[in-house]
């Protein structure tokens, strides 16, 4: 079977579901009118209007009464209707929504059927599958309860919502229910409440966080890779403003593309001036600065510059989605000769990242142009030949991609680096464009080799993403428990009696002139607490001091996560551990 035909199948079983679970709820609230009932991702829901609303409790009696519809193999029947004839049957039993629904599809021109399935039928345009008996066993269950505004406007009434999990097998819901639970357990926001990444504070705004000490250690780890990458990959770092004039904007064309995601301007000195949502234009400017030689290329600046977005108050969340985001960012302006090659270039870059964070599952999405939408820069000859450069550099470097028309940036073809961790989160992590018309109304050029002044090509790349979501994404990954180089804490020293806490300060000091983030438990809290400490705090590796250790100048070291402990002397011990932090090695990968 391919995946469209299981794709396929797999919305018939949810869709067929969604009425199997309102002729249930029919069953224990025969008054109940009903809303919409469709197929969505990982399962189904259907919304009604009860007069007396369901429980969780409800649920599984809900759920019996399915699997009895589902045995007694209901046949899926489908009937087309006139308007009228359709309106007659759905008042007589009383379903206003429904009837609602008609009168849109009428004004829509849509034609009216029905789908029955033993007594029980709706208003549908299907497909389902031919009888209840074709829904495998034990492939859904019912999941929770939620509110839902009829059409989804405020203005409506509020119905009652029941969601359910499908897949076409047991294994695949069990598998799914695993993922959430670790998903929901390795929430970066769960896990932020005891390892203190970041807060996101009122008096400061939404989606603007605030970067806790703990959070800015890895941001730092981030950064500070990045710029050595792209240090030994020919890149020069660049800084530029928070904010800019209008007309900047207006060049680059960004205003009409994408003002609603952009802040309300402020005035100043009587003008306009803007926070500024990306570093480009500030890029293409500092280009344009002086002469440039084909010689002088590529060209390759890179920033970490922190922007600003308007994201709606209802998509933010945590530091997945916020509106002062900080980007691994970087442009490269080249000839059309390199143009492909320095996209292989990045592409192999974004590898490099991912395999250092045992990030094994990623593919590349592919976003093109679509004529005739107005979205896009009327130049479809240079449209045509980048998109051949893009795609010929994709099948080089052979990381698996799909092509979607009409998701493209308005100024050229973008490749959206998708990447899923250890729970299954998919998450777009990083960007790669090719920009075909910012060089033309920046009025960028190079002298070529026979001194004729040419446009360069650009390429906006950003391997790592915004600091924010890609934080909060290895969080999640790691589960709070990072690798020795990444970690907040790298090492906790633990003394097993107030007689060995000068030892292991002086353990700590000489682990902090290696730069290495060491700390050590002098509290009073008893040795079994302090190794219990050590792990609601994750740190990856802790350090035993008592008597042995001491008299050998030795430690006794645990990983997080291991009840084995081993003892070596302290010199050996240290240079271990900055081989490790210098390599960023992972010991969970390499088996260290």
């Amino acid at each position: 079977m391919n995946q469209s035909e299981s794709n396929s199948l797999l919305h018939r079983i949810r869709h067929s579901l969604a009425h199997v679970l309102a002729q249930a709820v029919m069953e224990i609230r025969p008054n109940a009118k009903l809303g919409f009932g469709p197929p969505v991702d990982n399962g189904f829901y259907y919304d009604f209007d009860l007069d007396q609303p369901l429980t969780p409790e409800d649920l599984p009696d809900l759920e019996k009464r399915m699997k009895r519809i589902i045995k007694s193999n209901q046949h899926f029947e489908q009937e087309e209707l006139d308007t009228e004839e359709m309106k007659s049957r759905l008042k007589a039993g009383n379903q206003v929504y429904k009837i609602e629904q008609v009168d849109d599809l009428t004004l829509q021109g849509e034609v009216l059927t029905l789908y029955r399935n033993g007594p029980f039928w709706d208003l549908c345009e299907g497909p389902h599958v031919e009888s209840t008996k074709k829904i495998p066993k034990n492939c859904f269950s019912l999941d929770s309860l939620a509110g839902a505004y009829w059409k989804g406007s405020e203005k409506n009434k509020m119905l009652q919502r029941v969601y359910g999990l499908a897949f076409e097998t047991q294994e695949e819901l069990k598998l799914f229910k695993e993922q959430r639970r670790l998903a929901m357990e390795r929430d970066h926001r769960k896990l932020n409440v005891l390892q203190h990444y970041f807060v996101i504070d009122e008096e400061v705004g939404k989606g603007l966080p605030l970067w806790l000490p703990n959070g800015t250690v890895i941001r730092d780890e981030l950064e500070k890779l990045a710029k050595e990458h792209e240090f030994l990959g020919g890149y020069q770092r660049v800084s530029t403003p928070h904010i800019t004039r209008e007309n900047l904007y207006h060049t680059s064309g960004h205003l009409p593309f994408y003002k609603d995601s952009m802040f309300p301007p402020m005035e100043v000195d009587g003008e306009k001036m803007f926070l500024k949502p990306m570093n480009c234009p500030h890029h293409h400017l500092i280009y344009r600065a002086q002469p440039r030689s084909y010689r002088d290329l590529p060209l390759r600046l890179a920033e970490y510059g922190t922007c600003y977005r308007y994201e709606q108050s209802g998509e933010l969340a945590g530091l997945l989605r916020v509106r002062g985001l900080t980007m691994n960012d970087a442009h490269i302006y080249c000839t059309r000769e390199q143009v492909k090659q320095e996209f292989i270039r990045v592409m192999q870059l974004h590898t490099r990242y991912y395999e250092l964070f045992g990030l094994r599952n990623f593919w590349m999405r592919l976003s093109l142009s679509e004529t005739g939408t107005g979205k896009y820069v009327d130049q479809p000859e240079n449209w045509s030949r980048a998109e051949e450069l893009v795609i010929e550099a994709m099948n080089e470097v052979g990381v698996p991609y799909v092509s979607v028309r009409g998701e493209a940036a308005f100024y050229g073809p973008k490749i959206d680096f998708q990447v899923s961790n250890v729970i299954g989160r998919e998450e777009t992590a990083s960007t790669n464009q090719l920009d075909l018309v910012m060089a033309e109304r920046f009025a960028l050029t190079y002298r070529d080799r026979d001194a004729e002044d040419c446009h360069p090509m650009i390429i906006h790349r950003a391997p790592l993403g915004t600091h924010e979501r890609f934080c909060a994404f290895l969080i999640e990954h790691y589960g709070g428990v990072f690798p020795t180089w990444l970690a907040p804490v790298q090492i906790r020293l633990i003394p097993v009696a107030p007689a060995f806490f000068s030892y292991a300060e002086k353990l700590e000091e000489q682990l902090k002139e290696r730069f290495v983030r060491a700390e050590s438990d002098l509290s009073n809290d008893s040795f079994g607490k302090k190794i219990r400490n050590g792990s609601v705090s994750k740190v990856p590796n802790l350090l035993i001091l008592g008597e042995q250790e001491r008299v050998k100048k030795a430690v006794t070291w645990q990983r997080y996560g291991s009840k084995e402990r081993q003892e070596l002397g302290f010199e050996n011990f240290l240079s271990l551990i900055v081989d490790e932090i210098r390599t960023r090695t992972d010991w969970r990968q390499e088996g260290v």
